[in-house]
C-alpha cells in the first residue's frame, strides 16, 4: 500500500466481519486493519493515527460508545463511523451527538458499506486542506497577477499563460461570466515584457457602438456633434502597453472592422483625423459566447474572428474545478479580513462542505461576493453555515424528506410543504442566477430572461435579494 493511502480501521467482536470489511474496502486501494475489540483499537491508534475508524456498537470488550469517546478526545481529527445490528432512532441520535461522522445498521450490503467510507475519505480530505489552508500564511501578491488553485484545468491554463506571455501575439480568452477573464488578461501583462506599462480593461458590452469607437480610438475637434475639441483614445494612451477588451461579441461589425485593420497594420484612425497613427499595443480579446456560432449566423465577422482566434485560452467554470474553491475561499477571506479588521481563521466544517457542494453558477465572481457576505455575518473565529445562507436552503427540503409521515394527512402537508420550499428555492435560484450573470445589472438581467424590470424587482424583493456595490 502507497503511505498516501487512506488508513482505515475496522473494529469488531466478529472475526468474519472484520476480514469481510477489510476485503471489500482494499479493493478501494484503502489500507485496511482491523481489531477483535476496543482496547486493541485504541493500541493500534497510539502507534500508528487512521484516517477512518468503522466500530461496532455493541462489544463484549468495550464497546463502540467509549471507542467513540476516547478517540474524539484523543484523535479528533480522526473521523468515526458506528455499524450496528441494534439499530434505534435513539442509538442514531446519541452516536451523532457524540461526534460520529455517519451510522450504518446492519445488516449492510458491500455497497453500502464502500459508498459510506468513501463518504468519510472524502471528508478527512477536506477537513485536512481546511487545516493545511488555516495555517497557510496569506499572501501579498496581488490578485491580479494569480490565479489560484491546483486542479488540472487550472494548471493548464497557467501554462498557457506563461508560454504566450513574452510574445507579442493576440490572445482570445473564453469563459463564462465570472470565470476571471480579466485576471487571465492581467496574469498575461504582468508576466509580459509590457509588465512596466498601463494595462487597459474595456467592457465592450457596457459602450454604444459610437462612444466604444470615440473612447478606444479617439477623436478630433469637430468630428462629430459635441465633439468641441481633441481627444487621445485609450490606443494612443496605452502606447507600449496591453489593451484588454471583453465582451467583444457585442462590438459593431464597424468596430470589428477598424480592430481588424489595426491588427494588420498596427496603425488606427481617430474619428475625424485625416491620417493614420502608429502605436505599439498589445490587444487581448475575451468573451463568453460562441464566436463560432455567431459567425456562421452571420452576427459576428468571419475575417476578424480567424484574426484574434490565435491563441485562444479557455477558462474552467468553477464547477469543473471544484477542488480549487477551498484554496480561492481561503485567498478572499485573507482579503476581507484585512479590509474589515477581522481576524476569522477558516470554516467549520459544514460550513466548506457548502461551498465545496455548490455548483456556483456565477463561478469565482459569486464565491467572492458569498465570502465577503459571510466575513460580515461572522461573529466568531470561524465561518459556520448560519454565514452561508444562500447555500443552505435545501436542508430545509432535505429534513422534510427525511422525515416519514405516519399519516395521510402527515404526507399531504409534507408533499405541499416540499412543493412550496421547491418552488421558492428554484424561484430564488433563477433570479440570482440572473443576476450573477449580468454583473448585478437588474435591466440586463430582466431582460436576458425575457421579464418586465417590475416583475424582476418584486421577485428581488420578495427573496429579499439586494444589489450588491
Amino acid at each position: 500500500m502507497s503511505p498516501d493511502n487512506p488508513r482505515i480501521l475496522v473494529v469488531d467482536d466478529e472475526l468474519n466481519i472484520c476480514q469481510s470489511c477489510t476485503k471489500i474496502l482494499a479493493k478501494l486501494d484503502y489500507d485496511v486493519s482491523y481489531a477483535l475489540n476496543g482496547y486493541d483499537a485504541l493500541k493500534m491508534m497510539d502507534a500508528e493515527p487512521f484516517d477512518v475508524i468503522l466500530t461496532d456498537l455493541k462489544m463484549s470488550s468495550l464497546g463502540g460508545m467509549e471507542v467513540l469517546r476516547r478517540v474524539k478526545d484523543a484523535y479528533p481529527d480522526t473521523l468515526v463511523i458506528v455499524m450496528t445490528g441494534y439499530a434505534s432512532v435513539s442509538s442514531a441520535v446519541e452516536v451523532m451527538k457524540m461526534g460520529a461522522l455517519d451510522y450504518l445498521p446492519k445488516p449492510f450490503t458491500p455497497d453500502e458499506l464502500r459508498g459510506i467510507v468513501m463518504q468519510a475519505v472524502a471528508e478527512r480530505k477536506i477537513r485536512r486542506q481546511n487545516q493545511q489552508l488555516q495555517q497557510q500564511k496569506p499572501k501579498n501578491t496581488p490578485l491580479s497577477h494569480q490565479l489560484i488553485g491546483n486542479s488540472p484545468k487550472i494548471k493548464q491554463v497557467v501554462t498557457m499563460i506563461q508560454k504566450v506571455a513574452p510574445t507579442d501575439s493576440t490572445v482570445l480568452v473564453y469563459g463564462e461570466s465570472g470565470t476571471g477573464k480579466e485576471l487571465v488578461a492581467r496574469a498575461v501583462h504582468a508576466n509580459s515584457l509590457r509588465r512596466k506599462k498601463v494595462f487597459f480593461a474595456v467592457d465592450c458590452g457596457t459602450l454604444s457602438h459610437n462612444l466604444l469607437e470615440s473612447e478606444l480610438f479617439g477623436h478630433t475637434r469637430g468630428a462629430f456633434t459635441g465633439a468641441h475639441e481633441n481627444k487621445e483614445g485609450i490606443f494612443k494612451l496605452a502606447d507600449g502597453g496591453t489593451i484588454f477588451l471583453d465582451e467583444i461579441s457585442n462590438i459593431s461589425p464597424e468596430v470589428q472592422g477598424k480592430l481588424l485593420r489595426f491588427l494588420e497594420t498596427r496603425e488606427f484612425l481617430p474619428l475625424g483625423a485625416g491620417a493614420p497613427l502608429p502605436v505599439n499595443v498589445r490587444l487581448i480579446f475575451a468573451t463568453n459566447k460562441n464566436l463560432q456560432q455567431m459567425v456562421a449566423k452571420g452576427t459576428f465577422r468571419e475575417d476578424f474572428y480567424y484574426r484574434i482566434d490565435v491563441y485562444p485560452i479557455l477558462l474552467p467554470t468553477l464547477k469543473e474545478r471544484k477542488m480549487d474553491i477551498l484554496p480561492i475561499a481561503y485567498h478572499f477571506l485573507n482579503q476581507f479580513n484585512t479590509k474589515m479588521g477581522k481576524g476569522i481563521t477558516g470554516f467549520e466544517p459544514e460550513a466548506v462542505n457548502r461551498l465545496t457542494g455548490y455548483d456556483w453558477p456565477g463561478n469565482v465572481r459569486q464565491l467572492r461576493n458569498m465570502i465577503e457576505r459571510a466575513a460580515i455575518l461572522c461573529e466568531s473565529d470561524l465561518i459556520s453555515p448560519n454565514d452561508l445562507p444562500l447555500l443552505g436552503e435545501l436542508d430545509d427540503i432535505d429534513r422534510l424528506l427525511e422525515n416519514i409521515p405516519s399519516t395521510s394527512e402527515e404526507l399531504k402537508n409534507i408533499k405541499k410543504e416540499i412543493r412550496q420550499k421547491a418552488v421558492r428555492k428554484v424561484e430564488k435560484n433563477f433570479i440570482l442566477n440572473a443576476l450573477v450573470k449580468n454583473d448585478w445589472n437588474v435591466t440586463r438581467a430582466a431582460q436576458s430572461v425575457g421579464l418586465q424590470r417590475s416583475n424582476f424587482h418584486n421577485l428581488m424583493k420578495k427573496y429579499e435579494i439586494t444589489i450588491r456595490k
